[in-house]
């Protein structure tokens, strides 16, 4: 057996409404329906970049004291935490051979994260 769970601690942190900062969480491997369930959604189709967010609520599985992360709590993340997240992401899912730059992400309706 393999581990298909992985731990991490934000830079920053997630900062919720009410003032709490959450920044231990929990990332599972991801499937292949990760990847491909983003690309039905309008939000994508309309910015393909948007397939990151939705990729990491549907992989961490708990950050602090909430056990569901949504679109819109990844659309919030710090820009640092953000990129944390998308690296964290390929490593433990075996993409960091992968390169691609920037523009072939928004040229293409593959949703695999980028930095």
């Amino acid at each position: 057996m393999f581990p298909t769970e992985f731990e991490f601690i934000l830079p920053k942190g997630y900062l919720d409404s009410e003032g709490n900062l959450h920044r231990k969480g929990v990332m599972r491997l991801s499937t292949a329906i990760d990847e491909i369930a983003p690309l039905r959604d309008p939000r994508v189709k309309a910015n393909p970049v948007y397939a990151t967010i939705i990729i990491l609520s549907r992989v961490i599985t708990h950050l602090g004291a909430l056990s569901d992360v949504s679109p819109a709590i990844v659309e919030n993340f710090f820009a640092q935490d953000l990129n944390y997240l998308q690296d964290f992401y390929r490593r433990i899912n075996g993409l960091e051979g992968e390169t691609s730059s920037s523009e072939d992400v928004v040229n293409s309706s593959e949703p695999v994260l980028q930095n």
